[in-house]
């Protein structure tokens, strides 16, 4: 009989933080990432707003895509078809989207990064949002080749 595994979660912090915290995470050291999700959170909260983690939920939603072109090679060519994205890959694409974005930002400590890409995010603006407006402009640019999603698993 299989055994149930139980994750622990600290008190005051939800799923969707704990995943974005092990996404963070670099070579195991999960105390380092979740210092500096704690400090992302202290910064948004001190540049005067109320609720950090609304940000943080506002920021995530904001750059879900909803569409994305995927390869399929059909009679010797490769189409890009575009397919709606699933939930768990709407989540997956979001979080790396802000950490990549956040990543590659010069200067200054990753708290502070970070926390400035996921209130630009809340606001609709930033490298993540941009990201999510190209896959969705791709997806439009080839939907053309929509039809062609049923000749393979898509």
């Amino acid at each position: 009989m299989a055994q149930k595994r139980v994750t622990f979660i600290p008190e005051g912090s939800s799923p969707a933080q704990e995943k974005f915290i092990n996404y963070l995470m670099e070579q195991g050291k999960k105390s380092i990432a979740r210092g500096i999700f704690d400090e992302t959170l202290q910064i948004i909260e001190g540049k005067g707003n109320k609720k950090p983690i609304e940000i943080f939920e506002k920021a995530l939603a904001n750059v879900k895509p909803n569409m994305e072109v995927r390869p399929r090679r059909i009679g010797g060519a490769v189409y890009q078809i575009p397919v709606e994205v699933k939930p768990h890959r709407q989540i997956a694409l979001s979080f790396r989207w802000i950490i990549g974005a956040a990543r590659n930002q010069k200067g200054a400590p990753m708290a502070q990064k970070l926390a400035r890409e996921l209130m630009d995010a809340a606001n609709e603006t930033g490298s993540s949002i941009k990201k999510r407006d190209e896959t969705h402009r791709m997806a439009q640019a080839n939907k053309a080749f929509a039809h062609l999603a049923k000749y393979q698993g898509v």
